[in-house]
């Protein structure tokens, strides 16, 4: 009695193209090395499988019919097909709509042999701003200080959205705020040896950072409440950086009421006296800004006031 002929078997493998080479389940390991694998273009996958055991093909410009007949020729009806950086979506959905026409002519699969872990994009993003810098000449021409205003316009314009409610503009701005870090950390790398750094040494630091100043969470450091989550944080920020002052490090660019704010945060904090009574317009505005209680925020009082009065005036409103 004939032995009946295997049936065919296209398995699409999917791999996320942000993770190193070679880093697959063991399914998709066992998989590879056990069928021929096709593959759209030579690459560090590509040299990966080869270089533990598996028999791979590259296929310049494939169709549907070319791993239909490869699934024909393999010795039990089974062919690998490792897609893309892409994900091959083409030549997916080519193979989809033939099989959907003609059921017979082998079954689909798809296994995901690697996955991007969350914040893989990140990856994407880096590589795009090495690109732009390279090739753009206005980025080319640009420091730190021409960049800094931007830095502020960017912040602003996510502020506004957050104030506005609009999650949507929020997405947008704040991927224009991680271009200016991206920005500010590629330009760090043409700084001389010994001032030099780039974004793994910014997100190297705020790991620790964040680490250090959040022993309730890192260290199983006992907390009664958020007062004194605030206060070890206090702590160790102190003592990472002697200060001359108790209002050092405080931003001379902040708006003049947020900065107003700051500084009597800082100074009752630190239970320094109050601010004197002055009858010019600041120190009226400053008195204002003291009496609004322990956790002012005169900026977004005022813009939320500002917002209200424009309304009135506006007669299509």
């Amino acid at each position: 009695m004939t032995a009946a002929a295997p049936v065919r078997r296209i398995v699409l493998l999917v791999t996320s193209p942000r993770i190193p080479a070679g880093l697959l389940t063991a399914p998709a390991w066992d998989l590879v090395r056990a069928h021929p694998v096709l593959a759209p273009a030579d690459g560090e996958a590509v040299a990966a499988l080869r270089a533990n055991g598996a028999d791979v093909r590259v296929l310049d410009r494939p169709v549907a019919q070319d791993l239909l007949d490869a699934a024909l020729a393999a010795p039990d009806g089974t062919v690998v097909w490792l897609s893309g950086p892409a994900g091959d979506e083409h030549l997916a959905r080519e193979l989809g709509l033939r099989l959907a026409r003609e059921p017979g002519l082998a079954e689909l699969e798809l296994m995901y042999g690697s996955w991007d872990p969350r914040g893989a994009r990140l990856l994407d993003a880096v590589a795009v701003t090495d690109r732009l810098q390279a090739q753009d000449p206005w980025r080319r021409e640009q420091t730190h200080r021409t960049l800094a205003k931007y830095l502020l316009e960017e912040a602003y314009e996510a502020y506004d959205a957050i104030v506005a409610g609009d999650h949507a503009a929020l997405r947008d701005e704040m991927g224009d705020v991680l271009l200016q870090v991206l920005f500010h950390a590629q330009l760090a790398q043409e700084l001389p040896e010994d001032e030099r750094w780039d974004v793994d040494d910014v997100a190297g630091d705020y790991v620790a950072k964040m680490i250090r100043r959040n022993p309730h969470v890192f260290a199983d450091t006992p907390v009664a409440d958020i007062d004194e989550i605030i206060a070890n944080w206090e702590l160790v920020k102190s003592q990472e950086r002697v200060r001359r002052s108790p209002i050092e490090g405080v931003s001379w660019s902040l708006p003049a009421l947020a900065l107003a704010a700051k500084l009597l945060v800082k100074a009752r904090r630190h239970g320094l006296p109050e601010p004197r009574p002055s009858d010019t317009l600041g120190g009226r505005l400053l008195a204002l800004v003291a009496g609004a209680g322990p956790d002012p925020d005169p900026e977004a009082a005022l813009r939320a006031e500002l917002h209200r009065y424009a309304e009135s005036l506006d007669p299509s409103a």
